[in-house]
């Protein structure tokens, strides 16, 4: 496959990028549940930069993200990040119960 194939206009590259999942027997419902998200966090990738989901889906196509999305993607492997200083990922421990996190219920006021 090569690099001019890729549309340049982004509506036509997101039509390009489910053709060629089908092609290669997936599509963007199967890597958002082999990635463990909704289908709408994969589809998100079109309006927004999702390094993640960049890069699962050009992982998909046997691309790097740079081919797909140049105007997203430094030649490093790296992204264009709006914010520099944010990680991709947020801390584990924040999604857990902990003493910072405090569940109650809404009502009543009970722990939950």
């Amino acid at each position: 496959m090569n690099k001019p194939e890729i549309p340049s206009d982004p509506g036509l590259r997101w039509e390009w990028i489910k053709y060629q999942l089908r092609t290669r027997g997936t599509s963007l419902a199967k890597l958002a549940r082999a990635l463990k998200v909704s289908d709408t966090a994969v589809k998100n990738v079109k309006r927004t930069a999702y390094p993640r989901m960049e890069r699962a889906i050009a992982a998909a196509l046997g691309l790097k993200p740079a081919a797909i999305w140049p105007e997203r993607w430094a030649n490093s492997d790296s992204p264009h990040r709006s914010r520099p200083n944010r990680a991709e990922k947020n801390a584990s421990s924040t999604k857990d119960h902990n003493s910072v996190y405090d569940l109650r219920h809404r009502k009543s006021g009970t722990r939950g």
